[in-house]
């Protein structure tokens, strides 16, 4: 049974120039946002329930070694694996659940990583936009069931799964999307042993390990606080990884993947590889994440490396390629074997409800087998 309490929450083209009244509250703060400026109807977007950084993003995270983590943090525990150059960090969503948002750096690069769990939404966005670089929090309001957050700088809008500036001065303006994999920190620690993970947050009062929107993920279930239509492809609730190349998406439900496990395709002229593999826990499941249904991981990758071109297969522990016999693991890491230390090329994915996905990518292709 479901049982959760909602924590979430003639100018340029496409661009609204009309002085519209927002037909929703905005009294929980002093807005500085022009309103007037905005690419979707404001009719979409509707209150979460709490105000203006209710939920509290995260701006000055701290991280400590795997062997301080693994404390608090279990091996099936899903985390969002975001690398850049030879820094890599894991971002637990026994965490994230209660954030939503984390303003960090990783590497050089200022990101902010993100996590919708209405949405089952992982995304870390590259902020820095022209010669600024943009620090984002939640607004506390939602369309088609999905975050949106703001940037402080100007106070615009922003919608989480898209990475798209809705309202305000920066509307129509488009955050870039960095490669981030929900995984199982075991997996994670595997790929990057002197990788990082997230503290929790000291000073706050949240119970980090527990997940509030207990027995949400169930594929029978319907999604909250959507009011839009339902695709008749696919379950509201089903997993899907969906990926965007040029001007083509297409979606890839867990229920295909855990059958296959390693999905050749071409999207757009590009060979892919889908690769699924089990071992990481539903952040949406039971009430204590631990303790959860396994859901699985997925990875996206231009299938080559040592310059060579390979084709994987799910007959290893979790993969292997026919050419070498290398081991590979869901991050497109050779463990074992002749290409051991080697890295597929990640492309940009996301892991998502099909409702969800298919709200802002209606024309989505469905992968079939």
């Amino acid at each position: 049974m479901l049982a959760f309490v909602c924590l979430c929450g003639g100018a340029l083209p496409g661009v609204s120039g009309a002085a519209d009244t927002p037909p929703f509250p905005v009294k929980d703060a002093p807005w500085r946002t022009d309103f007037s400026r905005h690419t979707v109807p404001l009719g979409d977007i509707m209150s979460g329930g709490p105000p203006r950084d209710g939920i509290p993003p995260i701006d000055e995270p701290a991280f400590v070694a795997p062997a301080e983590a693994d404390v608090w943090l279990g091996d099936r525990e899903p985390v969002i694996a975001v690398s850049h150059g030879q820094a890599a960090k894991a971002y637990p969503l026994q965490i994230l659940i209660w954030h939503e948002i984390v303003n960090d750096t990783v590497g050089a690069e200022p990101l902010t990583v993100t996590f919708c769990p209405l949405c089952n939404s992982a995304v870390a966005f590259r902020r820095r936009l022209g010669s600024r670089v943009l620090d984002f929090g939640t607004t506390g309001r939602l369309r088609h069931s999905d975050l949106i957050m703001w940037d402080r700088q100007t106070e615009s809008w922003w919608q989480q799964l898209t990475g798209e500036a809705i309202i305000g001065a920066l509307a129509g303006e488009r955050l870039e999307a960095a490669p981030a994999s929900i995984v199982s920190y075991a997996t994670f620690k595997e790929t990057y042993p002197q990788g990082l993970v997230l503290a929790r947050p000291a000073g706050l009062q949240r119970d980090y390990g527990r997940n509030p929107y207990t027995g949400y993920d169930d594929i029978a279930s319907l999604p909250f606080l959507y009011h839009g239509e339902h695709d008749p492809r696919l379950p509201p609730m089903e997993r899907v990884v969906a990926v965007s190349l040029g001007e083509v998406d297409k979606a890839y439900p867990y229920q295909v993947l855990a059958d296959k496990r390693v999905v050749d395709d071409t999207l757009a002229g590009q060979r892919l590889v889908v690769l699924y593999s089990r071992g990481t826990a539903s952040a949406l499941d039971a009430g204590r994440i631990a303790a959860a249904r396994d859901a699985g991981a997925t990875g996206v990758f231009v299938p080559q490396a040592d310059g060579r071109t390979l084709t994987l297969s799910a007959a290893g522990d979790p993969f292997t390629d026919v050419e070498t016999g290398s081991t590979w693991n869901v991050l497109g890491k050779a463990v074992a074997g002749p290409l051991a230390g080697a890295q597929l090329e990640p492309v940009v994915h996301g892991d998502y409800f099909a409702f969800a996905w298919l709200a802002f990518k209606p024309d989505t292709l469905i992968y079939r087998p």
